[in-house]
Protein backbone atom coordinates (compact mmCIF):
# COMPACT_ATOMS: atom_id res chain seq x y z
CA UNK A 1 0.00 0.00 0.00
CA UNK A 2 2.07 2.93 -1.25
CA UNK A 3 1.66 6.04 0.88
CA UNK A 4 3.84 9.16 0.89
CA UNK A 5 2.92 9.78 4.53
CA UNK A 6 4.58 8.38 7.67
CA UNK A 7 2.89 4.94 7.46
CA UNK A 8 3.84 2.31 4.86
CA UNK A 9 2.53 -1.25 4.56
CA UNK A 10 4.66 -3.95 2.92
CA UNK A 11 3.00 -7.19 1.78
CA UNK A 12 4.96 -10.40 1.22
CA UNK A 13 3.43 -13.68 0.01
CA UNK A 14 4.57 -17.11 -1.13
CA UNK A 15 3.99 -20.88 -0.77
CA UNK A 16 6.53 -21.20 2.08
CA UNK A 17 9.06 -18.37 1.81
CA UNK A 18 7.19 -15.05 1.40
CA UNK A 19 8.54 -12.48 -1.06
CA UNK A 20 7.34 -8.96 -1.96
CA UNK A 21 4.21 -9.12 -4.10
CA UNK A 22 4.10 -7.64 -7.63
CA UNK A 23 3.33 -3.93 -7.83
CA UNK A 24 -0.18 -4.48 -9.33
CA UNK A 25 -1.10 -6.49 -6.20
CA UNK A 26 0.12 -3.68 -3.95
CA UNK A 27 -1.84 -1.15 -5.99
CA UNK A 28 -5.00 -3.28 -5.75
CA UNK A 29 -4.85 -3.61 -1.96
CA UNK A 30 -7.83 -1.74 -0.51
CA UNK A 31 -7.53 -2.48 3.20
CA UNK A 32 -5.80 -4.68 5.74
CA UNK A 33 -6.95 -5.73 9.19
CA UNK A 34 -4.84 -7.62 11.75
CA UNK A 35 -6.15 -8.74 15.14
CA UNK A 36 -3.84 -9.89 17.94
CA UNK A 37 -5.45 -11.06 21.20
CA UNK A 38 -3.77 -12.59 24.23
CA UNK A 39 -4.93 -16.18 24.67
CA UNK A 40 -6.23 -16.50 21.12
CA UNK A 41 -4.86 -17.14 17.65
CA UNK A 42 -4.03 -13.97 15.70
CA UNK A 43 -5.79 -13.34 12.40
CA UNK A 44 -5.79 -11.07 9.37
CA UNK A 45 -8.00 -10.03 6.47
CA UNK A 46 -6.94 -8.39 3.20
CA UNK A 47 -9.29 -6.83 0.63
CA UNK A 48 -8.21 -6.31 -3.00
CA UNK A 49 -9.79 -4.53 -5.94
CA UNK A 50 -10.72 -7.29 -8.39
CA UNK A 51 -10.61 -5.38 -11.68
CA UNK A 52 -12.07 -7.33 -14.59
CA UNK A 53 -8.91 -7.15 -16.70
CA UNK A 54 -6.43 -6.81 -13.85
CA UNK A 55 -3.48 -9.08 -13.09
CA UNK A 56 -5.19 -10.62 -10.04
CA UNK A 57 -8.37 -11.62 -11.89
CA UNK A 58 -6.75 -12.81 -15.12
CA UNK A 59 -3.56 -14.47 -13.88
CA UNK A 60 -2.81 -14.66 -10.14
CA UNK A 61 -6.18 -15.88 -8.84
CA UNK A 62 -6.49 -18.77 -11.36
CA UNK A 63 -2.83 -19.70 -10.78
CA UNK A 64 -3.44 -20.20 -7.02
CA UNK A 65 -1.54 -17.14 -5.78
CA UNK A 66 -4.23 -16.53 -3.11
CA UNK A 67 -5.07 -20.17 -2.34
CA UNK A 68 -5.37 -21.43 1.27
CA UNK A 69 -2.06 -22.18 3.04
CA UNK A 70 -0.27 -19.45 1.07
CA UNK A 71 2.00 -17.65 3.53
CA UNK A 72 1.44 -13.94 4.16
CA UNK A 73 3.69 -11.48 5.99
CA UNK A 74 2.59 -7.91 6.76
CA UNK A 75 5.17 -5.30 7.74
CA UNK A 76 4.14 -1.78 8.73
CA UNK A 77 6.62 1.08 8.89
CA UNK A 78 5.74 4.04 11.11
CA UNK A 79 8.09 7.03 10.96
CA UNK A 80 10.87 4.89 9.51
CA UNK A 81 10.60 2.06 12.06
CA UNK A 82 9.38 -1.29 10.64
CA UNK A 83 7.33 -3.79 12.65
CA UNK A 84 6.04 -7.20 11.58
CA UNK A 85 2.29 -7.24 12.23
CA UNK A 86 1.52 -10.73 10.96
CA UNK A 87 3.18 -13.90 9.74
CA UNK A 88 0.46 -16.36 8.83
CA UNK A 89 -1.30 -18.34 6.12
CA UNK A 90 -4.46 -17.83 4.12
CA UNK A 91 -7.30 -20.14 5.13
CA UNK A 92 -10.20 -18.65 3.15
CA UNK A 93 -10.86 -16.52 0.06
CA UNK A 94 -14.05 -14.77 -0.98
CA UNK A 95 -14.82 -13.14 -4.34
CA UNK A 96 -17.54 -10.52 -4.66
CA UNK A 97 -18.47 -9.71 -8.25
CA UNK A 98 -20.47 -6.55 -8.94
CA UNK A 99 -22.04 -4.97 -12.02
CA UNK A 100 -20.71 -1.62 -10.84
CA UNK A 101 -17.18 -0.76 -12.05
CA UNK A 102 -14.61 -0.85 -9.26
CA UNK A 103 -16.90 -2.67 -6.82
CA UNK A 104 -15.69 -6.26 -7.36
CA UNK A 105 -13.39 -7.44 -4.57
CA UNK A 106 -11.24 -10.34 -3.49
CA UNK A 107 -11.06 -10.85 0.27
CA UNK A 108 -8.60 -13.29 1.85
CA UNK A 109 -8.74 -14.28 5.51
CA UNK A 110 -6.00 -16.03 7.43
CA UNK A 111 -4.49 -16.88 10.78
CA UNK A 112 -1.00 -16.93 12.22
CA UNK A 113 1.34 -19.88 11.73
CA UNK A 114 -0.08 -21.78 14.70
CA UNK A 115 -2.83 -22.92 12.33
CA UNK A 116 -0.19 -25.20 10.76
CA UNK A 117 0.19 -26.88 14.17
CA UNK A 118 -3.53 -27.69 14.19
CA UNK A 119 -3.81 -29.68 10.96
CA UNK A 120 -2.71 -33.19 11.96
CA UNK A 121 -3.51 -35.27 15.03
CA UNK A 122 -0.84 -37.33 16.79
CA UNK A 123 -0.71 -39.95 19.53
CA UNK A 124 2.82 -39.81 20.94
CA UNK A 125 4.14 -40.90 24.36
CA UNK A 126 6.44 -38.60 26.36
CA UNK A 127 7.94 -40.84 29.10
CA UNK A 128 9.71 -39.05 31.94
CA UNK A 129 9.63 -35.69 30.17
CA UNK A 130 8.56 -32.41 31.84
CA UNK A 131 5.98 -30.27 30.01
CA UNK A 132 8.50 -27.60 28.98
CA UNK A 133 10.74 -30.18 27.27
CA UNK A 134 7.75 -31.62 25.40
CA UNK A 135 6.79 -28.16 24.17
CA UNK A 136 10.33 -27.37 22.99
CA UNK A 137 10.45 -30.63 21.02
CA UNK A 138 7.10 -29.95 19.35
CA UNK A 139 8.00 -26.39 18.34
CA UNK A 140 11.28 -27.64 16.85
CA UNK A 141 9.27 -29.52 14.21
CA UNK A 142 8.28 -26.17 12.69
CA UNK A 143 11.74 -24.59 12.54
CA UNK A 144 11.54 -24.44 8.73
CA UNK A 145 8.76 -21.86 9.13
CA UNK A 146 11.06 -19.62 11.16
CA UNK A 147 9.58 -20.51 14.58
CA UNK A 148 12.14 -19.89 17.32
CA UNK A 149 11.15 -21.54 20.65
CA UNK A 150 11.19 -19.44 23.82
CA UNK A 151 10.16 -21.90 26.54
CA UNK A 152 10.07 -21.06 30.26
CA UNK A 153 10.35 -24.06 32.65
CA UNK A 154 7.26 -24.77 34.72
CA UNK A 155 6.99 -23.13 38.14
CA UNK A 156 6.37 -26.44 39.91
CA UNK A 157 8.72 -29.19 38.58
CA UNK A 158 6.72 -32.09 37.16
CA UNK A 159 8.59 -35.21 36.09
CA UNK A 160 6.58 -38.39 36.45
CA UNK A 161 8.61 -41.65 36.49
CA UNK A 162 7.70 -43.88 33.51
CA UNK A 163 6.96 -46.70 35.93
CA UNK A 164 4.19 -44.62 37.46
CA UNK A 165 2.63 -42.95 34.40
CA UNK A 166 3.51 -42.12 30.81
CA UNK A 167 2.12 -38.82 29.55
CA UNK A 168 0.75 -39.14 26.02
CA UNK A 169 -0.11 -36.51 23.46
CA UNK A 170 -3.52 -37.12 21.89
CA UNK A 171 -4.58 -34.56 19.32
CA UNK A 172 -2.89 -31.85 17.31
CA UNK A 173 0.37 -30.21 18.32
CA UNK A 174 -1.40 -26.90 18.94
CA UNK A 175 -4.11 -28.34 21.19
CA UNK A 176 -1.54 -30.27 23.22
CA UNK A 177 0.87 -27.34 23.65
CA UNK A 178 -2.02 -25.02 24.53
CA UNK A 179 -3.39 -27.46 27.11
CA UNK A 180 0.04 -27.88 28.70
CA UNK A 181 0.30 -24.09 28.96
CA UNK A 182 -3.18 -23.79 30.45
CA UNK A 183 -2.38 -26.42 33.09
CA UNK A 184 0.61 -24.32 34.23
CA UNK A 185 -1.13 -20.94 34.15
CA UNK A 186 1.04 -20.18 31.12
CA UNK A 187 0.27 -18.89 27.64
CA UNK A 188 1.40 -19.98 24.20
CA UNK A 189 1.54 -17.66 21.22
CA UNK A 190 3.59 -16.62 18.20
CA UNK A 191 5.13 -13.17 18.16
CA UNK A 192 6.14 -12.32 14.56
CA UNK A 193 9.48 -10.63 13.91
CA UNK A 194 11.77 -8.91 14.53
CA UNK A 195 12.42 -9.57 10.82
CA UNK A 196 10.02 -10.96 8.20
CA UNK A 197 9.91 -14.76 8.11
CA UNK A 198 10.83 -15.27 11.78
CA UNK A 199 8.46 -15.73 14.74
CA UNK A 200 9.09 -16.17 18.44
CA UNK A 201 7.13 -19.18 19.75
CA UNK A 202 6.61 -18.22 23.40
CA UNK A 203 5.46 -20.73 26.05
CA UNK A 204 5.54 -19.36 29.57
CA UNK A 205 3.84 -16.99 32.03
CA UNK A 206 2.09 -13.93 30.68
CA UNK A 207 4.77 -11.23 30.69
CA UNK A 208 3.60 -8.14 32.55
CA UNK A 209 7.00 -6.56 33.05
CA UNK A 210 9.22 -4.22 31.08
CA UNK A 211 9.21 -0.58 30.08
CA UNK A 212 5.63 0.62 29.50
CA UNK A 213 4.64 2.01 26.13
CA UNK A 214 3.83 5.68 25.64
CA UNK A 215 0.77 6.61 27.68
CA UNK A 216 -2.79 6.72 26.42
CA UNK A 217 -4.06 10.19 27.30
CA UNK A 218 -7.75 11.02 27.51
CA UNK A 219 -9.56 14.15 28.71
CA UNK A 220 -6.26 16.10 28.73
CA UNK A 221 -7.02 18.82 26.15
CA UNK A 222 -4.21 19.17 23.59
CA UNK A 223 -2.28 16.27 25.19
CA UNK A 224 -5.08 13.78 24.51
CA UNK A 225 -4.20 11.08 21.97
CA UNK A 226 -7.32 8.91 22.49
CA UNK A 227 -10.82 10.26 21.90
CA UNK A 228 -12.56 7.98 24.40
CA UNK A 229 -11.75 5.20 26.85
CA UNK A 230 -14.37 2.95 28.43
CA UNK A 231 -13.66 0.99 31.62
CA UNK A 232 -15.64 -1.72 33.39
CA UNK A 233 -15.31 -3.48 36.74
CA UNK A 234 -16.84 -6.98 36.79
CA UNK A 235 -17.29 -7.98 40.42
CA UNK A 236 -17.98 -11.63 39.55
CA UNK A 237 -14.97 -12.07 37.25
CA UNK A 238 -12.42 -13.20 39.83
CA UNK A 239 -12.69 -16.70 41.29
CA UNK A 240 -10.86 -18.31 44.19
CA UNK A 241 -9.90 -21.90 43.21
CA UNK A 242 -10.27 -24.73 45.71
CA UNK A 243 -8.08 -27.77 45.14
CA UNK A 244 -7.87 -31.08 47.03
CA UNK A 245 -5.47 -34.00 46.65
CA UNK A 246 -5.36 -37.44 48.26
CA UNK A 247 -2.53 -38.37 50.60
CA UNK A 248 -1.26 -41.67 49.07
CA UNK A 249 -0.70 -43.48 52.37
CA UNK A 250 -4.07 -42.65 53.92
CA UNK A 251 -6.31 -41.84 50.91
CA UNK A 252 -7.52 -38.83 52.89
CA UNK A 253 -8.33 -35.73 50.82
CA UNK A 254 -6.37 -32.65 51.83
CA UNK A 255 -7.04 -29.05 50.78
CA UNK A 256 -3.98 -27.29 49.35
CA UNK A 257 -3.26 -23.60 49.87
CA UNK A 258 -3.25 -21.83 46.50
CA UNK A 259 -0.39 -19.36 45.93
CA UNK A 260 -1.16 -15.76 45.04
CA UNK A 261 -1.42 -15.10 41.31
CA UNK A 262 1.36 -12.52 41.74
CA UNK A 263 3.75 -15.49 41.69
CA UNK A 264 3.10 -15.63 37.93
CA UNK A 265 2.81 -11.89 37.26
CA UNK A 266 3.41 -8.75 39.33
CA UNK A 267 0.34 -6.71 40.35
CA UNK A 268 -0.58 -3.56 38.44
CA UNK A 269 -3.14 -2.12 40.89
CA UNK A 270 -3.04 -1.07 44.53
CA UNK A 271 -6.53 -2.42 45.32
CA UNK A 272 -7.11 -5.89 43.79
CA UNK A 273 -10.65 -6.95 43.09
CA UNK A 274 -11.94 -9.45 45.68
CA UNK A 275 -12.71 -13.02 44.67
CA UNK A 276 -16.46 -13.27 45.27
CA UNK A 277 -16.78 -16.81 43.92
CA UNK A 278 -15.07 -20.05 44.96
CA UNK A 279 -14.45 -22.65 42.28
CA UNK A 280 -13.66 -26.28 43.11
CA UNK A 281 -11.12 -27.62 40.62
CA UNK A 282 -12.25 -31.03 39.37
CA UNK A 283 -10.10 -34.13 38.83
CA UNK A 284 -7.22 -33.13 41.10
CA UNK A 285 -7.61 -35.79 43.80
CA UNK A 286 -5.38 -38.36 42.09
CA UNK A 287 -2.79 -35.87 40.84
CA UNK A 288 0.40 -35.09 42.70
CA UNK A 289 0.65 -31.84 44.65
CA UNK A 290 2.79 -30.05 42.04
CA UNK A 291 0.32 -30.71 39.23
CA UNK A 292 -2.66 -29.75 41.39
CA UNK A 293 -1.02 -26.49 42.52
CA UNK A 294 -0.10 -25.58 38.95
CA UNK A 295 -3.67 -26.18 37.81
CA UNK A 296 -5.10 -24.12 40.67
CA UNK A 297 -2.72 -21.25 39.99
CA UNK A 298 -3.71 -21.39 36.33
CA UNK A 299 -7.39 -21.05 37.24
CA UNK A 300 -6.64 -18.12 39.54
CA UNK A 301 -4.69 -16.32 36.81
CA UNK A 302 -7.40 -17.00 34.26
CA UNK A 303 -10.01 -15.01 36.18
CA UNK A 304 -7.78 -12.39 37.83
CA UNK A 305 -8.46 -9.46 35.48
CA UNK A 306 -11.64 -7.89 36.81
CA UNK A 307 -10.91 -4.47 35.26
CA UNK A 308 -11.06 -4.02 31.50
CA UNK A 309 -10.83 -1.00 29.25
CA UNK A 310 -11.39 -0.39 25.55
CA UNK A 311 -10.86 2.40 23.05
CA UNK A 312 -9.57 3.43 19.65
CA UNK A 313 -6.60 5.54 18.62
CA UNK A 314 -5.28 7.09 15.44
CA UNK A 315 -1.68 6.00 14.91
CA UNK A 316 -0.68 9.32 13.32
CA UNK A 317 -1.99 11.19 16.37
CA UNK A 318 -0.57 8.73 18.90
CA UNK A 319 2.76 8.74 17.09
CA UNK A 320 3.60 5.09 17.80
CA UNK A 321 2.29 1.57 17.36
CA UNK A 322 0.40 0.27 20.38
CA UNK A 323 1.74 -3.25 20.86
CA UNK A 324 -0.34 -6.09 22.33
CA UNK A 325 0.87 -8.28 25.23
CA UNK A 326 2.82 -5.37 26.75
CA UNK A 327 2.19 -2.70 29.39
CA UNK A 328 0.85 0.78 28.72
CA UNK A 329 0.02 3.70 30.98
CA UNK A 330 -3.33 5.53 31.11
CA UNK A 331 -3.64 9.20 32.09
CA UNK A 332 -6.66 11.44 32.47
CA UNK A 333 -9.18 8.75 33.48
CA UNK A 334 -9.15 9.70 37.17
CA UNK A 335 -7.53 8.26 40.28
CA UNK A 336 -9.54 5.05 40.14
CA UNK A 337 -8.61 3.99 36.62
CA UNK A 338 -5.32 5.75 35.85
CA UNK A 339 -2.09 3.75 35.90
CA UNK A 340 -0.55 0.76 34.14
CA UNK A 341 -2.53 -1.82 32.16
CA UNK A 342 -1.79 -4.95 30.19
CA UNK A 343 -2.70 -4.58 26.51
CA UNK A 344 -4.97 -7.59 26.01
CA UNK A 345 -5.75 -7.14 22.32
CA UNK A 346 -5.10 -4.80 19.40
CA UNK A 347 -6.87 -4.68 16.03
CA UNK A 348 -4.97 -2.84 13.30
CA UNK A 349 -7.16 -1.22 10.63
CA UNK A 350 -5.21 0.06 7.62
CA UNK A 351 -6.62 1.88 4.61
CA UNK A 352 -5.11 4.42 2.26
CA UNK A 353 -4.58 7.56 4.31
CA UNK A 354 -5.84 6.05 7.59
CA UNK A 355 -4.42 3.79 10.28
CA UNK A 356 -6.40 3.19 13.46
CA UNK A 357 -6.07 0.69 16.30
CA UNK A 358 -8.87 -0.70 18.44
CA UNK A 359 -7.59 -2.03 21.75
CA UNK A 360 -8.60 -3.62 25.03
CA UNK A 361 -6.76 -3.27 28.34
CA UNK A 362 -6.85 -5.38 31.51
CA UNK A 363 -5.59 -5.48 35.09
CA UNK A 364 -6.57 -7.07 38.38
CA UNK A 365 -7.80 -4.07 40.38
CA UNK A 366 -8.27 -0.35 40.91
CA UNK A 367 -5.95 2.59 41.64
CA UNK A 368 -2.41 2.81 40.27
CA UNK A 369 0.52 1.40 42.21
CA UNK A 370 2.65 4.37 41.15
CA UNK A 371 1.58 8.05 40.91
CA UNK A 372 3.02 8.58 37.40
CA UNK A 373 3.36 6.68 34.11
CA UNK A 374 5.64 7.06 31.10
CA UNK A 375 4.31 10.04 29.05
Amino acid sequence: MADPGPVHLTLLMGPRIPVPVPQPVTDALLSAQVTVTAGQRSGFQLAFDLAKHGLINRTLLPAGFFDPQTRVVLVVTVKGTPAVLMDGVIIRQEVGVSNQPGQSTLTVTGEDLTVLMDLEEHELPHPGTPPSARVAAIIARYAHYGMVPVVVPELFPQVTPPTQRVDTQKGTDLSYVTQLAKDQGYVFYLDPGPVPGVSRAYWGPEVRLGVPQHALNVNMDHLSNVDQLTFSFDGTAREEPVVRVQIPATKIASKLPVPEVSVLRPPLAARPAPALKKKVIADTAKKDAAQALAQALAKAAESADAITGSGQLDVARYGYLLRPRELVGVRGAGITYDGLYYVKSVTHNLQRGAYTQNFTLAREGLIALHPTVVP
